[in-house]
C-alpha cells in the first residue's frame, strides 16, 4: 500500500479518539494528536503552551480569514508582529501536518487536518459521530460528571471545534460533504468502523 494518511474528526463523547488510537495500532503507523502541537513548538522556537492555549480559548469573536498560503506550510517571520498570532500557530501546525503527510503514513485527529490535505493523494477523511445522549452518558462515566455537567461539557468543546474549524476553513465541521466516511459509533460500534475503514482502504489505496 502507498503512503496514507487517515484525518478524523469526532464530536465529543463519541469515541473517535479511541478510533483513531486503534486504527493506529491495528495499521501499525503512528498516530497524532498532541504530538502536532510539541513538533510545530519544536519548529518555530514558539512556546508549547501558546498553541494548546489557543486551541483552548478560542473565540467565535475571533474569526478571520486565513491567507491561502497557509495552507501550503508557509508561515509568518519571525520579526513579523503577528508571528505569534492565532494564525500562525495554525500555519505551524498546518505546516508540521504536511510535512508528515509527505513522509509517512499516519493518522491524524482533529485540528482542520481534512482540509489542510483535502488536496493530497491517499488521504481518507473520516468524521466520528453519535446521538447526544449516548454521547453525555459517556461523558459521565469518563470523567466522572453529572448529566449536567457532561452536557455543558460537551456543548462547550463541540462549540469550540466548530468555531475554531470554521475560522480557519469557512466550512461548517459538521458538513459530511469535507469527509469520506462519517460513521455514527453508537449505532457501528468500534470494531465494525475499523473493518470498514481498513476494507476500504485496501481497495482504493492499493499499489
Amino acid at each position: 500500500m502507498k503512503n496514507y494518511v487517515i484525518t478524523i474528526a469526532r464530536e465529543n463523547g463519541s469515541g473517535g479518539r479511541a478510533i483513531g488510537e486503534a486504527l493506529a495500532g491495528r495499521l501499525g503507523i503512528p498516530f497524532y494528536n498532541r504530538d502536532i502541537l510539541r513538533m510545530a513548538a519544536d519548529d518555530s522556537g514558539i512556546n508549547e503552551q501558546l498553541f494548546a492555549n489557543a486551541e483552548k480559548s478560542f473565540r467565535s469573536s475571533l474569526l478571520f480569514r486565513v491567507a491561502k498560503d497557509a495552507y501550503n506550510g508557509e508561515v509568518i517571520p519571525p520579526d513579523s508582529d503577528n508571528f505569534v498570532s492565532n494564525e500562525n500557530l495554525f500555519r505551524y501546525q498546518a505546516k508540521v501536518m504536511l510535512g508528515l503527510a509527505e513522509n509517512e503514513s499516519c493518522v491524524m485527529i482533529g485540528r482542520c487536518a481534512d482540509f489542510i490535505l483535502r488536496d493530497r493523494p491517499n488521504v481518507l477523511r473520516v468524521f466520528i459521530h453519535a446521538p447526544e445522549e449516548v454521547r453525555v452518558q459517556t461523558l459521565m462515566k469518563r470523567s466522572s460528571l453529572s448529566e449536567a455537567e457532561a452536557r455543558r461539557r460537551m456543548r462547550q468543546v463541540d462549540k469550540r471545534r466548530a468555531d475554531y474549524y470554521r475560522a480557519f476553513t469557512g466550512s461548517d465541521w459538521r458538513d459530511a460533504g469535507h469527509y469520506d466516511m462519517c460513521f455514527d459509533s453508537d449505532h457501528m460500534g468500534q470494531e465494525k468502523i475499523l473493518r470498514f475503514i481498513i476494507g476500504y482502504m485496501d481497495v482504493c489505496f492499493e499499489d
